[in-house]
Parts: structure tokens; sequence; C-alpha cells
């Protein structure tokens, strides 16, 4: 049976899951967990400590040497909290993976709580009743409404069990004050969503990860709870770190060193969830993040791949002319075919291509005037399940490129290895604009490319550009906005 891994850098631990996928269907076959505390070693000003890379970078090496024998089709790699915030980690995620030998997927709060339940629906039995999702991480808290295997609310809120701990606990000391501004704090987060969560009528809660777990296992431990965790029971644990006042003198024998150090924090949040929502009982869920990113991994090699139907979705919210987004898809995907492997174009670049084509005209909603820089804008800051925040760059860049002068200044803010493929992604979708900028469905001739070292040139039939003035005239200015690039575009 073939072999799928995925690996979650979070900002407590990292997690590594191998599985074995069959019909659909998934066995996990090994897993490794570090606790590198990443969020522990982040500045007030966003930068992320030497020490805190260096941990993180001895256990991706290891993490590596396990995922060498999985091909990189089947391997994601997810970053969440620590790695959206941190300021300087550009060159460590380079070496991070090289030592992984797959690449990093820096993913949004809102694209995290989509995997967490997509893991936690998987796991659980679907009857139709609404649920309600926790997730205590060690730099956000994710909370989703959903039925069966469809998120339907998701938020994810800038509180964790590290920077919880590391705030308001940092020298190990609990006292009754402290925990309440720690409950506050985190009642504060809640308040804008609680409402809406209370009158949503979920039927049933269900922690995942870290936090819950070891809630869970004190609670069993204790004999407070069997396979659930309640509100009595949760009262219980937080009398205990009061009455005990030091993290390092927990009585809780299920608590490992690591885990004691960020133990409060994330109880104070638990303890807030539960009193925000008003929930007596919650489920607990063996799968989250790693297990839904295993399945959409599996959805990205097979017609369920969720970026098709954010495409979608996006490209009926915002009115997109459909027939004219086929017209360039089709364009740019007949000219690309030509140049793949010239360029070194791989099958994400056509897919990046084919969803840039889609979306092209997304800024038309708000006005014409500039539309391409309005589609970037939307881009760029819209929620987009399935896509990493690097893919979800590249888009906003691709539709900012596909007219106009061109962007050359924001080409240089993408990483410096998706440069040369995004370039030329660019140049595919501004020819097919411009091929089908009449908007009419009556086939074009045959066009060749012949690529080169920054130039290419396309070839039409004999005196079909002089009959399409129009068309020549778009071209020639295509040639004087490359010009700055230092990219020859000729034709004949």
């Amino acid at each position: 049976m073939p072999l799928a891994a995925a690996a979650d850098l979070g900002s407590n631990s990292f997690h590594l899951l191998v599985v074995q996928e069959e019909n659909g269907k998934i066995r996990p076959i090994d897993r490794l967990k570090e606790p590198v505390r990443l969020a522990a070693g982040l500045a007030a000003d966003g930068t992320l400590s030497r020490e805190a890379m260096e941990r993180a970078l001895r256990c991706l090496e290891r993490f590596g040497q396990r995922l060498k024998p999985i091909p990189r089709s089947r391997v994601r790699v997810a970053g969440t909290n620590t790695l959206r915030k941190a300021r300087n980690t550009a060159e460590w995620i380079r070496k991070a993976e090289k030592a992984l030998g797959h690449s990093i997927d820096v993913i949004s709060g809102h694209e995290e709580a989509r995997l967490i339940y997509l893991g936690v629906a998987h796991g659980a039995d679907d009857d139709g009743r609404l649920r309600l999702v926790v997730d205590i991480g060690g730099g956000s808290t994710e909370l989703i409404l959903g039925r069966g295997l469809t998120p339907e609310r998701m938020e994810s809120l800038f509180m964790g069990c590290v920077s919880m701990s590391t705030t308001y606990f940092a020298d190990g000391t609990i006292t009754p004050s402290r925990l309440r501004r720690a409950e506050l704090e985190a009642l504060r987060e809640l308040e804008p969503i609680a409402a809406t969560y209370r009158s949503a009528g979920w039927q049933q809660a269900i922690g995942s990860s870290g936090t819950v777990l070891a809630v869970l296992g004190v609670a069993q431990a204790e004999g407070w709870s069997t396979n659930h965790i309640t509100a009595g029971a949760l009262r219980k644990i937080v009398k205990g770190l009061l009455d005990t006042g030091r993290v390092e003198k927990l009585p809780f024998r299920e608590l490992d060193e690591d885990r004691r150090l960020v133990f409060p924090g994330g109880v104070a949040i638990l303890s807030a969830i539960f009193q925000s929502l008003g929930i007596e009982m919650l489920e607990i869920s063996h799968s989250a993040l790693r297990e839904g990113l295993i399945y959409d991994l599996l959805g990205r090699n097979s017609a369920a791949d969720s970026r098709e139907k954010t495409v979608q979705n996006l490209a009926e919210q915002f009115h997109i002319d459909g027939h004219q987004a086929q017209r360039v898809q089709r364009q740019a995907l007949q000219l690309l075919e030509q140049v793949a492997a010239h360029c070194r174009l791989a099958d994400e670049d056509r897919h990046l291509v084919s969803w840039a084509a889609h979306l092209h005209e997304i800024g038309l909603l708000i006005s014409y005037t500039q539309y391409h820089k309005h589609g970037s804008y939307i881009l760029h800051h819209i929620d987009m399940p399935g896509f990493s925040l690097r893919d979800q760059q590249r888009l906003a860049f691709l539709v900012r490129s596909h007219r106009r002068k061109y962007p050359g200044d924001e080409l240089l803010l993408l990483r410096e290895e998706d440069r040369d493929a995004t370039f030329s992604l660019s140049l595919l979708l501004r020819i097919a604009f411009v091929l089908q900028r009449s908007r009419q469905d009556s086939p074009l001739p045959p066009i060749e490319v012949d690529a080169g070292e920054r130039r290419w040139k396309l070839r039409f039939p004999a005196n079909w550009l002089d009959e399409h003035p129009l068309t020549k005239a778009d071209l020639e200015a295509e040639t004087a906005y490359l010009e700055p690039m230092e990219f020859r575009l000729r034709f004949e």
C-alpha cells in the first residue's frame, strides 16, 4: 500500500504522521513528535530567536530522514501560527526545506481551522448533527462549526497554550489573580464570536490536539472523567493548579516536563471556552490537523481538490464571466504546453495559471479601472481554503501582472525560487489575455511559441496579424511593457 505523510509545524510541538492509504482510508504506521516550543522563541517585535530556529531545524533534519522513501507528491508540510507571525524566517524556511526534502506551506488561520475540522470529521461518526470543534494549539485556538465533512464557520483566535503561559505564568508561579487574568484575556478574544457560536445550536462539542488531550489525560488519571472532559472535571483541574501554585510541583502524573510548562495557559483558555460557549461536556478526537493534511493531500490527487472548489466559489461570488475565463484558460494552457520543458514548469504551475485565468477578472466587481490591482488585493487578503499563503501570494501576483505595466518590484516580493516560474506563468497569462481580448468564441489559428533565454517569439499563420490589426497593436504594447524586465517578446 502506498505511503503518505504530513508534518504539522506547530507553535509548541512538531508532529510527523506517516500513513498507508487504501481506497481513500488511511492507517497510521508511524508518528513522531518533538516539543520544539517555537512560540516561546517569538519576541515582541515578531522576530524568532536563533535558538528556537536551531531547535526546529534539528527536529526537521530527523523528520527528513523518515520522509526520504516517500514521494514528494505524497507529503504535505504545514507551518502554523508562529511561522505565520514571525518576520525573520525566510532564510530558515529555505534551510528547513532542504533538511526535510520537501516544501513547507505556511497556512492561514482559517486554512488551519478547515484542515483541523477535516481531520476531526473523518475520525467521527457522521450523524448529521451540527458539531463544534475546539483545538487549542501553541499559538492559536481554532473553533469550527460544521456538519459531516463540511465546515460551516471557522475562527482562528490569537491565543494558544504557549503564548498564554509565557504571558501569565513565565516564572512557573500560578496564583488566582494570574489565572483569572489569563481567563479574562481568553474571554476577551472569544467575546466577538461567543454569541454567534452559542446561538448556532450545535449538538456535539469535540476537542482535539495537545492541550485537550493533556487535560483529558489528567482527568482520567485522577478519576474525574472517562473518555471525555466535563465542566466539573475541568474545574477540579483548575483547583489543582491553584492548590499547588507552581508548575514544577503539579501533582498530575500524566504531564511530561514540556507539557507542564504550557499547561496553565492551555487550561485557562479551555476554561474560558467552556464558560463562554456554555460547554458541559467535550468529546475527544485523536485526529486533527495532521490527519486533515493527509486527507486534503489525497484529495489533491483526485477530483476532490479543495482548491478547485475554492476557485469555483470565488468565481460565482464575484460574478466572473465564466466563458471568458475559460477562453483565457484554454489559450494559456495551449501556450504552456510549448514552453513547459524550457521554463521548467511543473504540474502545480499548470494548476496555478489555470486558476489565475479563472480569476483574472475578479476585481471587476469593484471597478474596471485598475481592476487587476483590485483583483490582486482581493486574492492577497481573502480566505482561500486549500491554498497555502505562498501559493495565494503567487496567484495574486499573476492576477496583478496580467495586464498593463509589468510589476517587476512585486515579483521580487515572491520567494526567490518561485520567481522564474511565476514570471513565465505571468507571460502566458498576459499573452492569452491579449489573444482572447475580443471575448469571441471563434477559434484562433495555431500559434507557435519559440522560448529562449529572456526572449519568446510567437509565430502566427501568414498575413493573420495584418488581418487582425488590433491584436497586433496589443502585442506591440506588450513588447514595450516587457522591455523594462529585460525580456524580448517578438511575433511574426
